[in-house]
């Protein structure tokens, strides 16, 4: 059940704090971090909520669902700023409305993706920063770039890196960095190595490709958020603890 508007101001709150505080531990600076707030299932009331809270930036897991709720948001806050971002699996048909309605994307996973968004973000004269989303932990049921093991795998890591300068060179889309989606679990212990690995292969692709802009992981959600700022996050994705409480 979504919270209430003092709740999800408190969730907010609470939610800051403990970003700030592992940030701190790591030794970085909690500004560092960008919250997004997972808007999936949330009606517009709840999302108005946590912008009063203070949240700009919000992501969704659905395009057909951004595209509903996308409009309705923006017109109730009557031109004040906002950022949407797309922050799960885009099918080939509905890349228009992803490039469309976001002004971020997550989740490019494959080739074929990349070439489908940067076609229409062309024909609407649009430039997105993306993220390349990469599966690390190996999951059948995650999305992403087949990285698994890729330190030790020099075929996989070198097909990965040829897939990227091919998406590097693509118009209408600039690569800021990676994202992940670690394994659910009740010890967020077990996920650090993922979000390691995560950071590791992004030090790699600034070596590589030293030309290309590197600034972002996004990685880290309502089960794992701060083992993951403490492995380098840059953008953390909350949905639960923002509008249900932890």
């Amino acid at each position: 059940m979504t919270a209430g508007i003092a709740d999800v101001a408190g969730n907010v709150e609470i939610v800051r704090r403990r970003i700030g505080q592992a940030a701190v531990q790591a030794g970085r600076d909690p500004d560092e971090v960008l919250l997004v707030a997972v808007t999936k299932t949330r009606p517009v009331e709840a999302i108005l909520a946590a912008y009063q809270a203070g949240i700009r930036h919000f992501g969704e897991n659905r395009v057909e669902e951004g595209r509903e709720k996308i409009p309705a948001v923006n017109v109730a806050l009557a031109g004040l700023p906002v950022t949407w971002h797309m922050i799960g699996h885009i099918q080939s048909r509905k890349a228009q409305p992803a490039v469309a309605y976001f002004d971020y994307i997550h989740s490019v996973d494959r080739i074929k993706i990349a070439h489908r968004l940067s076609n229409f973000a062309h024909q609407l004269g649009r430039t997105i920063p993306v993220l390349l989303e990469c599966n690390i932990s190996g999951e059948s049921t995650k999305f992403g770039f087949d990285l698994v093991g890729w330190e030790r795998d020099h075929k996989r890591r070198e097909a990965f890196f040829a897939a990227v300068a091919e998406i590097l060179a693509l118009p209408g889309l600039v690569v800021q960095g990676l994202m992940t989606m670690a394994p659910v679990t009740d010890n967020a212990e077990k996920v650090r190595p993922v979000f390691a690995s995560l950071r590791t292969l992004l030090e790699r692709l600034r070596e590589h490709f030293p030309a290309a802009d590197w600034r972002h992981l996004s990685m880290g959600m309502s089960d794992d958020f701060e083992v993951a700022v403490e492995e380098g996050a840059t953008m953390v994705r909350i949905g639960r603890a923002i509008f249900e409480g932890t």
